[in-house]
């Protein structure tokens, strides 16, 4: 058995027990029943994942995975290709956004090449955990974006970033994302997993004007067109449609599953990771928090059709796990609120009269 199949195999379902647990310490504290609002939602599902009843919490830690796309060379990106590879040096260099909100909270910061165009791994970048698939996909318009094997080796890729994070102390992993023409990759997935148009999950990514969006979108559309005989699966829909960096993301949603960590998802393209990840395990989007409503192209459209509720709606559709870092300090603060508080009993505070 594969270590796909075997870490799918033992994904659990959630503890109701502990989030009922849970539950009746929230009702404990000194505050109104409820007036935490979702902020008791995320506490009770954290218990729920970490099958825990005490809710116990320990550290967060951020996986960015990069990589390129061979669809690049049809013009859906306002950025050349070799901004993968320099925003890689920056990420690790610590100088990206996701690197400056890493740092403000505390979180280690794991940065995977699983296939950029440029190799740096002969003069291995400091920062960087070099677990290449290739150079890059192929440009899914002239076939498969990747081997049905190489979607495999991606995913597990991410599974074992999972299984190292989680072996750390990790009890909250946030993914993220770079990767030129990734969102046309994302869009692609989520208009096949979904259903929805192209030209409404289409974005501008990097900055496209009307021009760029519409040939973006042609590129999508013909995309489902040649591959639709591939579009019954989860990892057949990846092969022809992905990228290894999504590939990767969605190995992380399943081994967090496994190893009953919470996956705290970022935005539009980890969005598309999420999602194909529950195709090949359905049930999955119970241990994942979605951390926001992205401004990027059809996001807010795929969430609601998924009727997942994000944590934050701030305008956001940078990637890189931006967005997943600012929910993960939401969680850890509800959970510090949970551990925190002084009970009614405790405090001495009377409780509600009726």
């Amino acid at each position: 058995m594969s270590l796909l199949d075997q870490t799918i195999a033992s994904i659990l379902p959630l503890d109701n027990e502990a989030a009922w647990a849970a539950d009746e310490r929230l009702n404990s504290l000194t505050k109104p029943p409820r007036s935490l609002g979702h902020l008791e939602e995320l506490v009770r599902r954290y218990a729920a994942i970490r099958r825990d009843e005490s809710a116990r919490s320990g550290r967060g830690a951020i996986a960015v995975f990069v990589a390129d796309h061979g669809v690049a060379a049809e013009g859906v990106s306002a950025f050349p290709q070799a901004v993968t590879a320099e925003m890689l040096r920056n990420i690790a260099a610590g100088g990206a956004a996701i690197s400056v909100l890493a740092r403000r909270f505390g979180y280690p910061l794991k940065v995977v090449d699983v296939g950029v165009k440029t190799d740096t791994s002969t003069k291995p970048l400091k920062g960087v955990t070099y677990r290449r698939i290739g150079a890059g996909t192929g440009n899914f318009l002239d076939g498969p974006a990747m081997t049905p094997q190489d979607a495999t080796r991606a995913l597990e890729v991410g599974i074992d970033i999972a299984s190292e994070l989680a072996g750390g102390g990790a009890t909250l992993i946030g993914i993220g994302d770079m990767g030129i023409a990734n969102s046309t990759s994302a869009a692609a997935l989520l208009s096949a997993l979904t259903a929805i148009a192209p030209d409404a999950m289409v974005g501008r990514g990097t900055g496209l004007d009307d021009a760029g969006v519409r040939r973006k979108t042609e590129v999508v559309v013909r995309a489902l067109e040649i591959h639709r005989a591939a579009l019954a699966s989860g990892q057949s829909m990846l092969a022809a449609l992905g990228g290894f960096e999504i590939a990767a993301m969605a190995g992380v949603c399943i081994g967090g599953a496994a190893f009953n960590v919470p996956v705290v998802v970022d935005g539009f393209i980890a969005t598309a990771a999420a999602a194909v990840a529950e195709k090949i395990h359905p049930g999955l989007f119970d241990h994942l928090f979605f951390s926001h409503r992205s401004a990027e192209g059809g996001h807010a459209l795929a969430l609601e059709h998924f009727k997942l509720r994000p944590i934050l709606d701030l305008d956001l559709r940078l990637g890189e796990g931006t967005g997943a870092a600012l929910a993960m300090n939401v969680i850890e603060s509800a959970l510090d609120l949970f551990h925190n508080m002084a009970t009614f009993a405790g405090a001495g505070v009377s409780g509600k009269v009726r």
